[in-house]
């Protein structure tokens, strides 16, 4: 049983994406701190801010560490963070006398925003894939159907006569434009977080940029200024998020729209019913529509979510945990519903000679 249906045992095949959700479980989480670790010890021995005798011990020491997920659960319930304890357990399994260089210069959040980030850039490709699927499939029904006769509506009323490229048009080029923006929002979504303490990364003295430049490269990510409050970037990208669902909605209420008395359009593998049998749900495209005003509704929290006091939020911090994650999933899922959906149609528009 989960609170979440996103990875629901039933409900999942629906309304998620496993791919994407993998990314937001607790293993893949664990797994981007312990590189971003191993990668701050490395890029500070190679500026020489610790010892290479400390980074080789530390390196050594992730590379068969595991952590006591008991007690992590234990100590994010005390401390609202899991870093705290998972560097306790670090520092005690490299040992002296080379555990206190263990996220030396570093604070909680640079390791669990560098961490969503270094998540997000799978999460990004698969999306981005996910587009071109959807744009290629919408062109596929465009290039079949697209020359035949569609009466055109208007706030829901017949209107004149349109082709089916005409409507198609309507949800495929959004499609192409969500995948654009995808494109271009990458270099500042997928940036490293290093700021200390107070985002000033006062014990790195002079070697603080040459360190944040190294572990952005390590890592394979940009570098950038810290952004502890600055939380623009992790917004912008859910506002994408909610564009691609928001698009693949209008997508979702046209079809289910035309499959109300079956003479628009004509799908295959609809939903079925225990009642009654000869009906042909189009239960794609009602999740399409369900997706949209999932993320819509979101989103406003991600805007709430902007107000960061000072140079750190906790709780503001907090509400980002809760609703980025199930977003993403709600875009990847709506994006593969709406590649299925697509691929359903199997006439659409009046056909020749009728």
């Amino acid at each position: 049983m989960t609170v979440s249906p996103f990875d629901h045992p039933l409900l999942s095949g629906l309304l998620g994406d496993e791919e994407t959700a993998r990314q937001f479980s607790a293993d893949a989480e664990l797994a981007a701190m312990l590189a971003f670790e191993r990668a701050l010890a490395e890029a500070e021995a190679g500026e020489g801010v610790i010892g290479r005798e400390a980074a080789d011990a530390i390196v050594a020491a992730l590379a068969s560490f595991e952590p006591d997920v008991a007690a992590l659960r234990n100590a994010v319930a005390r401390d609202g963070v899991v870093v705290p304890e998972l560097v306790r357990q670090l520092r005690s399994a490299v040992g002296a006398p080379h555990g206190d260089k263990v996220h030396f210069g570093a604070t909680s959040q640079d390791v669990v925003d560098t961490a969503l980030v270094l998540r997000l850039k799978p999460v990004v490709e698969r999306l981005d894939a996910l587009l071109a699927e959807a744009a290629a499939k919408l062109a596929a029904v465009e290039k079949r159907f697209g020359a035949r006769p569609l009466m055109g509506r208007t706030r829901m009323q017949a209107a004149i006569e349109i082709t089916v490229a005409d409507r198609v048009r309507a949800w495929r080029e959004p499609v192409e434009r969500n995948r654009a923006r995808l494109a271009a929002i990458r270099h500042e979504l997928l940036v490293v977080q290093f700021g200390g303490a107070a985002g000033t990364l006062e014990k790195l003295g002079d070697k603080a940029l040459a360190v944040r430049k190294s572990l952005a490269e390590k890592l394979g990510l940009h570098d950038a200024p810290q952004w502890h409050s600055q939380r623009d970037r992790l917004a912008d990208f859910a506002g994408l998020l909610s564009l691609i669902t928001g698009s693949l909605g209008k997508f979702g209420q046209d079809v289910a729209l035309m499959a109300q008395d079956g003479s628009e359009i004509a799908l295959a593998g609809g939903g079925g019913s225990s009642a009654m049998p000869h009906k042909q749900n189009p239960v794609a495209a009602e999740v399409l529509v369900t997706l949209a005003r999932f993320n819509a509704t979101q989103l406003s929290g991600m805007h709430h979510a902007l107000v960061h006091e000072q140079e750190r939020s906790g709780s503001a911090w907090t509400l980002e945990w809760l609703l980025l994650p199930q977003m993403a999933v709600s875009a990847a899922a709506a994006l593969r519903q709406a590649a299925a959906l697509a691929g359903q149609i199997e006439s659409i528009g009046a056909r020749p000679g009728n």
